[in-house]
């Protein structure tokens, strides 16, 4: 039996969607196998790779960062934005953390809070706690 597989990566610009830059990229696996005797048989498969977190939450994060930042409006937010690209330093930090918690009713941990750089990575650790505190019914 022979088998061959390839893949394919493509990356798309920016999208703008109810003025939030989302990035859209896909990804098509083609897989093919077959006997001596037989035709080859062809399965495609595709996705996107995106922010795990909901728009409304990362859409809830830019809020949150532009009010502690004190961000013009015309200032450009998406989930790869770094808190540092903004001026942000620790204690602004915190701030956004706090602010977070407050918003979405969780506790974030100093050690995970110590992680978060990107409006990706506090939307995405949101989505995590949110789901959390729902599964543990609290």
């Amino acid at each position: 039996m022979a088998s061959v597989s390839a893949s394919c990566l493509r990356f798309q610009p920016l999208l703008r969607q109810s003025n939030q830059a989302v990035q859209v990229s896909s990804l098509k696996l083609v897989s093919a196998s077959w006997l001596k005797s037989g035709f080859p048989s062809l399965r495609a498969t595709r996705f996107r790779v995106s922010c795990a977190a909901k728009p409304e939450t990362v859409q809830k994060v830019c809020d949150i960062v532009r009010k502690q930042l004190v961000l013009s409006p015309e200032t450009q937010l998406t989930p790869e934005t770094k808190f540092s690209e903004l001026g942000a330093d620790s204690l602004d930090t915190v701030e956004i953390v706090m602010g977070l918690e407050e918003e979405f009713d969780i506790n974030v941990e100093e050690e995970s809070s110590q992680n978060i750089t990107t409006v990706k990575e506090a939307a995405d650790l949101i989505e995590k706690l949110v789901q959390k505190k729902a599964e543990s019914g609290a």
